[in-house]
């Protein structure tokens, strides 16, 4: 296992920079899970175990969002709200063991293919919504269904969230970023479980990397006033294509 005070000050202070701006970018836009992951990756943690400590850094800023939309969250159902969080647990619980029991190999395959389609995801957006419009999905089918994918892998969670939520009917921003933010919490918790089950986790970067995301995310708050999200959304694809290229061009 890698020993942390092997790694320089420069390393170091990639991991620490990665998380704070994962932080902010979830805050405001989503993808954080693009910068945590390859900077453990890049300083030498093994992709299974970078993923599972990249969903634990990212985690806690999901309760400050869900907090920052409890009005909004109010105005659900709380049966409903409580059934789609259930289901979310299971999906979570779901996702994390299928990864402790993908071979590290398979996994360091898949990894590219991965982050290129949480990219494409994210940088469709809307038009990926309208293609799905109309699809007659399930509310609980569609959660599980996320939340398996966001058990396992992390990357672009998020997006994938609130493109659910628009297919479903769901017409208000804020509603949804609550929701999504609530959901996040409670399915990366029981995936992080798991993880923790299987020692996947290497705790001596996750707890570092957690205070510097939390950090983040209140940053984040007053950075989503400042700057456009386009140009956010542009940046968070440009990282996804760049980190999907590098992790391929491992491959070979």
């Amino acid at each position: 296992m890698l020993t942390p005070w092997l790694l320089s000050v420069a390393d170091w202070g990639l991991l620490c920079v990665a998380a704070f701006a994962a932080g902010a970018l979830n805050t405001v836009a989503g993808g954080g899970s693009f910068l945590t992951f390859p900077a453990l990756v890049w300083v030498g943690v093994p992709p299974v175990m970078a993923n599972a400590t990249s969903a634990f850094a990212v985690t806690p800023g999901y309760v400050g969002g869900a907090m920052g939309f409890r009005r909004e969250l109010r105005t659900l159902d709380a049966g409903m709200l409580l059934r789609l969080c259930a289901v979310g647990i299971v999906g979570g619980v779901v996702g994390g063991f299928l990864l402790t029991i993908t071979p590290a190999d398979m996994f360091n395959a898949i990894v590219p293919g991965l982050l290129l389609c949480a990219t494409v995801i994210f940088a469709l957006g809307e038009r990926m919504v309208a293609l799905m419009r109309g699809g007659g999905i399930p509310p609980a089918l569609g959660v599980f269904v996320v939340s398996v994918y966001g058990g396992y892998f992390n990357g672009g969670l998020g997006i994938v969230l609130l493109a659910l939520f628009t297919v479903l009917g769901m017409t208000s921003l804020s509603l949804m970023n609550g929701l999504k933010n609530l959901l996040s919490f409670f399915l990366s918790c029981a995936s992080l479980m798991v993880f923790a089950v299987g020692d996947l986790i290497d705790w001596r970067f996750a707890m570092l990397m957690a205070m510097f995301a939390i950090a983040g995310g209140f940053a984040g708050a007053g950075l989503s006033k400042a700057i456009p999200k386009s140009i956010l959304r542009i940046l968070i694809v440009a990282i996804g294509l760049l980190m999907s290229g590098i992790f391929f061009y491992r491959l070979l």
